[in-house]
């Protein structure tokens, strides 16, 4: 059967949700557009293997990737497709509330907000959010 191109891939959207990575690498962007650094540092796992996924979340429709120089950066695009958007939503709200989770959400912020940046990412972008004076660093 040939999908028609201007339907909305759910299969794929739902394979793309199936993985641990994935879904922590979504909760981590729940938070801001993250350079992909910051993901090989929060999770532990290696660069390659990092952008594989978010290559597979980008072809879900459900990631968009920003070039900033060098540095790559990440967030999360809601779809077009009603169905779709209410799956990602739900799965969004589910992670906010899963406590691994919040631990990674919480190890970004802690290596975010330090005064100096790991060496194997300093000279990187800190999320947006994190660098403002209402921001959970500044607190």
């Amino acid at each position: 059967m040939v999908k028609n191109p201007t339907t909305f891939d759910m299969d794929l959207l739902f394979r793309a949700l199936a993985d641990r990575t994935r879904l922590r690498l979504l909760s981590l962007m729940t938070l801001d557009e993250i350079c992909v650094c910051f993901f090989v540092a929060v999770i532990g796992t290696n660069q390659p293997k990092i952008s594989r996924h978010l290559a597979y979340l980008r072809r879900a429709g459900i990631v968009k990737a920003r070039r900033d120089g060098k540095w790559m950066h990440y967030s999360i695009a809601i779809p077009q497709d009603p169905n779709a958007a209410r799956v990602l939503n739900e799965v969004l709200t589910w992670l906010r509330d899963d406590p691994e989770m919040q631990r990674d959400r919480g190890r970004l912020l802690k290596v975010c907000c330090a005064p100096q940046l790991p060496i194997s990412i300093q000279g990187a972008p800190r999320p947006a959010s994190l660098t403002t004076t209402s921001s959970p660093c500044m607190s």
